[in-house]
């Protein structure tokens, strides 16, 4: 017989529990056990006025932003609605049935003031690290870095030719607040000095992201987001946002090996990364300044395709500091005097060797060698001697391990995006950038915990 609930009238007393209600294998239930964040109120203490009412709780918008990067939710104001609907979402949030939710205009309010003026994200996602290094999940010793092109909230109908765009003709104080951050970060390496080529197009919402083609298809404006990890476990030791070019990314790679080691004391013995931090300035940097064993693949632009001798042809001997040639005459350096010296960038970079004019016309070897014109040079970067390290490494086995540890920095940029949805920003400028990183990269981390310690943090040992 088919079954009919009668309607009854309505209970007046409710016995209710949110623990009660909240799956013991769900997943905030697992993250909750790393999230300490008991230190937000005294953080921003010193940004919120003695008088006037009480504002919403700092720490409940940092628990609702959590919930909301980590399970993919893009837009704040349905953020709101799910954490007023979602009964584990309101558990992790501190939030009982009758209490209410903030709404999605507070987040922007705090964002563009205290959060920002504290570095409130930043805090939060290094607290996160240093439950990583506590919990044992950080080695410290085999960092990898790489970068990956997030898409601005920017489009070319709204942009100008490089042709047309000056940036001394904007007036900061009509300016949006990303214009201004564009003008404020023009002196920074990681973005207005990563580079002085002026982009075809910049975006009049967004100047800072750099229109680019680096996927091969159609051109879009975008950030770099710059991730440092310990290999160990793919644990986000740091997390930096550059302009999406080059140098861009290895002065931020730079930046965040430093703060790293500031914050954390961390020292890495290797840094894996592929060709684009390969050049002979990151290698010296990483080599002479600081120890590193750079097991990247070295920028090389010296092999030939013309069937001709390359430079790898020719021997170099450290006692003589000269090169010898394929059928036994050296290059010398600087062979040639010149009465003034060029103050060209590339000759400051570079030593020239060259070989003696009479050596070159006379040897057998001479088409193979300098078809067009005798004498052979040959140019010697100031840093060969970490690019040659480097080199050396390549040939080793622990560096094809390297190539297979690297792929645990792109796992998480496939993740970032298909995961947590983070194709598109929504914020603009370098800030809002560095904004949705970090608390991308935090969500992450706490992802990473939970699935490595499901039933809770280790025990300590006395």
């Amino acid at each position: 017989m088919m079954g009919h609930r009668e309607k009854q009238q309505a209970e007046l007393f409710y016995e209710f529990s949110l623990e009660g209600h909240v799956p013991q294998d769900h997943l905030l239930r697992s993250i909750d056990r790393f999230v300490d964040l008991t230190s937000v109120r005294d953080h921003l203490k010193p940004f919120y006025s003695h008088t006037g009412r009480p504002s919403v709780d700092p720490e409940l918008m940092i628990r609702m932003l959590l919930v909301g990067y980590i399970n993919g939710i893009r837009s704040e104001r349905r953020l709101c609605e799910e954490v007023h609907l979602n009964l584990a979402y309101r558990w992790f949030c501190r939030l009982d049935l009758t209490d209410p939710v903030p709404d999605h205009s507070t987040f922007s309010k705090n964002r563009h003031g205290r959060f920002r003026e504290s570095n409130l994200l930043r805090m939060v996602f290094e607290a996160v690290v240093a439950r990583c290094i506590e919990e044992g999940v950080v080695g410290g010793e085999h960092f990898a870095s790489d970068a990956s092109l997030i898409e601005a909230d920017a489009n070319k109908q709204n942009s100008t030719a490089k042709e047309d765009w000056d940036p001394d003709k904007i007036n900061p104080e009509i300016a949006s607040r990303a214009v201004k951050d564009y003008l404020f970060s023009l002196d920074d390496e990681a973005f207005g000095a990563a580079t002085d080529v002026v982009p075809k197009f910049t975006s009049h919402s967004d100047p800072s992201s750099q229109w680019t083609a680096a996927r091969h298809g159609p051109a879009f404006f975008a950030y770099s987001n710059n991730y440092l990890i310990d290999t160990d476990h793919a644990i986000i030791v740091d997390v930096q946002a550059s302009r999406s070019v080059r140098t861009g990314e290895t002065y931020a790679t730079r930046t965040m090996i430093e703060r790293a080691h500031e914050r954390f004391g961390l020292w890495p013995e290797r840094l894996i990364a592929d060709t684009a931090y390969g050049s002979a300035e990151m290698l010296a940097w990483l080599v002479y300044d600081w120890g590193i064993e750079p097991h990247i693949p070295v920028i090389d632009k010296s092999k030939r395709d013309d069937g001709t001798f390359s430079r790898e042809d020719f021997a170099y001997e450290r006692e003589t500091d000269s090169y010898v040639c394929p059928a036994g005459k050296q290059l010398l350096r600087n062979r040639r005097k010149f009465q003034t010296i060029r103050a060209d960038q590339s000759d400051l970079d570079f030593v020239k060797y060259g070989a003696a004019k009479a050596d070159c016309e006379a040897c057998a070897l001479r088409q193979q060698c300098c078809p067009k014109g005798a004498p052979r040079r040959l140019l010697r970067s100031k840093y060969e001697g970490a690019r040659q390290m480097a080199r050396d490494i390549a040939k080793t086995e622990d560096y094809a391990i390297s190539c297979k540890l690297r792929k645990k920095v792109e796992m998480l940029f496939a993740h970032l995006k298909r995961i947590l949805g983070l194709r598109r920003l929504r914020l603009r400028g370098p800030n809002g950038a560095n904004d949705e990183f970090l608390i991308a990269a935090t969500a992450q981390n706490l992802r990473k915990l939970a699935k490595l310690f499901p039933g809770g943090p280790k025990p300590q040992t006395a």
